[in-house]
C-alpha cells in the first residue's frame, strides 16, 4: 500500500471512530429511531437520483438494509441513548467480525478451523470483561444493546458477502433508502409524532454521520478495495475502537481504564488472529549433494 492510500485508510479508521462521538452528540437532540431514520434519508437522497439501479437482486439490498440499516444501527443508538459510551461502544462493536464468523459458519458452510476458534475466544472473553467491568455501575440493558447490533451487523456482513456488490456507494444508497423508511415507522410507533426544532449541533451530527461517515467513507472503502486485497485494507478498521476511544476520551472526558485497555488488546487480538491466514512455511531445499 502506498503511503498516500495507506494515509487514507487510516484517515478513514479516524472517521468511523469519531463517528461514536458525533452520534452521542445527535442523540442529545433526537431519539435514536428517529436520528437512524434521519441518517439513512439523508444518505439516501438526492444521491439515489444519480447511481443507477444496486446491480444486486433486491432481496439482498433488502437483507442488508434489514440487518444492518434498521438492526445494527436501530440496536446502536438505542443502546446508546440507554447509557452506552460513546468509546466503549465503538470497542464492543468490533465482535461484528466473530459473529460474522459464527454466521458464516451456520449459513454459508464455512469451515471452523482452530485458529478462528481460539480467535472467537479470545475476543469473547474481552467482551466478558466489558460486561463485567460495565456491569458495576452501568446499565446491563444498554450494553445488551450493543452486543444485539453487533450480531446484526455480523448476519448483515454475511449478506452482503452473499451479495457481492460490485459498486459498493452504490449499494449503500440503495440500502440507506431502503432502511429510512421502516426506521421512521418505527420512530412513529415507538417515539411518537417528530420533532423538528432540533438546534444546529444536532443537524451538523446528521450531517456528518450520513454525508461523511456513510456516503464519504464507504465511498473511499470501495476505492480502496477495488485496488488492494481485502486482507490487506480490513485489518486497519480494527484502529476504529482505538479513534473511538480516544476521541471519546478527548472530548466528552469518557475515562479509559485498564479494563478497558485489557478488553480491547483481547477483542482486537482475537479478531485480527482469527481474520488471518497462518504464514506458511518456505520450502526447504535440499543441499546439492557431493561428488567424490
Amino acid at each position: 500500500m502506498t503511503p498516500r492510500h495507506l494515509a487514507l485508510v487510516i484517515g478513514l479508521a479516524a472517521v468511523w471512530g469519531f463517528n461514536f462521538v458525533v452520534m452521542q452528540v445527535g442523540l442529545r437532540h433526537f431519539p435514536p429511531l428517529l436520528y437512524a431514520g434521519f441518517r439513512f434519508a439523508m444518505a439516501a437522497f438526492p444521491a439515489l437520483l444519480f447511481v443507477g439501479r444496486p446491480g444486486v437482486p433486491w432481496r439482498w439490498v433488502a437483507g442488508v438494509a434489514a440487518t444492518i440499516g434498521v438492526g445494527q444501527f436501530g440496536l446502536l443508538l438505542m443502546g446508546m441513548r440507554a447509557g452506552m459510551p460513546a468509546g466503549l461502544t465503538s470497542l464492543v462493536l468490533q465482535v461484528q467480525a466473530l459473529f460474522t464468523v459464527l454466521f458464516a459458519v451456520v449459513l454459508l458452510g464455512e469451515r471452523l478451523t482452530a485458529r478462528r476458534v481460539a480467535g472467537l475466544t479470545f475476543a469473547f472473553g474481552g467482551l466478558a470483561l466489558v460486561a463485567f467491568d460495565f456491569g458495576h455501575g452501568g446499565p446491563a440493558g444498554a450494553f445488551a444493546l450493543c452486543v444485539a447490533a453487533a450480531a446484526a451487523w455480523g448476519l448483515g456482513n454475511v449478506a452482503q458477502r452473499r451479495a457481492a456488490p460490485s459498486d459498493s456507494l452504490r449499494f449503500m444508497v440503495w440500502v440507506s433508502a431502503l432502511s429510512a423508511p421502516p426506521l421512521l415507522a418505527l420512530s412513529l410507533l415507538v417515539e411518537g409524532v417528530p420533532s423538528l426544532s432540533a438546534p444546529a449541533e444536532g443537524w451538523l451530527s446528521l450531517g456528518y454521520v450520513a454525508f461523511v461517515s456513510t456516503l464519504g467513507g464507504f465511498s473511499l472503502w470501495g476505492w480502496l478495495l477495488r485496488r488492494y486485497d481485502a486482507s490487506t485494507v480490513a485489518p486497519y478498521t480494527l484502529l476504529v475502537p482505538v479513534f473511538g476511544l480516544s476521541s471519546a476520551a478527548l472530548v466528552t472526558g469518557e475515562p479509559i481504564s485498564w479494563v478497558k485497555l485489557a478488553a480491547g488488546a483481547l477483542i482486537v487480538s482475537g479478531v485480527l488472529y482469527a481474520g488471518t491466514r497462518p504464514r506458511q512455511a518456505a520450502p526447504v531445499l535440499a543441499a546439492p549433494s557431493r561428488t567424490s
